[in-house]
């Protein structure tokens, strides 16, 4: 059956009013408080319950650093998966300190910094000395959430969105902090370029390599990161050690 005419008014009839735009985000946001513009401010909001659960966010110097990108396997936790398995072992076997995995956040007042290096170590000639503490959790139930000081030492593995902040910025702000040591990874290119990097008055010196071998103060050894093809063709990373000489 054939629809009947529409009348003169029907056709005149306004068309419904569209609803307005929604300015709701399509995807995640990060909403920086403005108070987290000071070092003070962004402890707050990083120990509060709407600061991110995910992603690296850093306060350097007045700066706040976000990186959202995944980790790469092969140039990133394969060596950050090496690099911890054979200091976290020494630390234990030695009974030098504590060992720090990343997502161990670390505050230094004096140098304007807030940040989760890939590892850390205290010893515990610096906890004794109170060099570094553990910052409480404020829920009370006897956790920590920060390691407030200098650390004696932290690692750095870079990925292609970490180049300025772990050579330049958090460079400045070890060195700033006191850090006796920082050893600075980069996997990503055809040689790997393993730093260890120490601690002078005017700024991180590289320690002297011989035959690839680095010596660590902090440590007591001589270390030499390799690697090679797997046999599925990945790559496998070893951190050899030797007594220090």
């Amino acid at each position: 059956m054939r629809g009947q005419p529409m009348t003169g008014a029907e056709r005149r009839k306004p068309a419904a009013p569209k609803a307005p735009p929604t300015h709701e985000p399509a995807g995640p946001v990060i909403r920086i408080p403005v108070s987290a513009c000071t070092l003070a401010g962004f402890r707050e909001w990083s120990n509060s319950d709407e600061f991110p659960e995910t992603g690296r966010i850093s306060f350097l110097g007045r700066e706040i650093f976000i990186d959202m990108t995944q980790e790469r396997l092969e140039s990133h936790v394969k060596v950050k998966t090496e690099v911890s398995r054979v200091i976290a072992t020494l630390v234990v076997d030695d009974d030098r300190g504590t060992f720090y995995l990343d997502g161990t956040r670390i505050v230094n007042v004096s140098a304007d910094v807030s940040n989760e290096p890939d590892a850390a170590f205290v010893s515990w000639e610096s906890r004794e000395a109170g060099r570094v503490r553990p910052v409480p959790s404020t829920t009370g139930d006897g956790d920590f959430t920060e390691l407030e000081g200098t650390p004696d030492w932290v690692l750095e593995i870079i990925s292609p969105s970490s180049v300025w902040k772990d050579t330049e910025r958090l460079r400045e702000r070890y060195h700033r902090a006191g850090i006796p040591e920082y050893w600075l990874i980069d996997g990503r290119g055809e040689e790997i370029d393993f730093q260890i990097l120490v601690w002078h008055a005017k700024g991180y010196v590289a320690a002297p390599q011989r035959g690839g071998w680095q010596k660590s103060r902090v440590f007591g050894r001589s270390f030499r990161l390799v690697r090679q093809r797997d046999r599925v063709g990945d790559w496998q990373y070893r951190l050899e050690m030797k007594p220090a000489r």
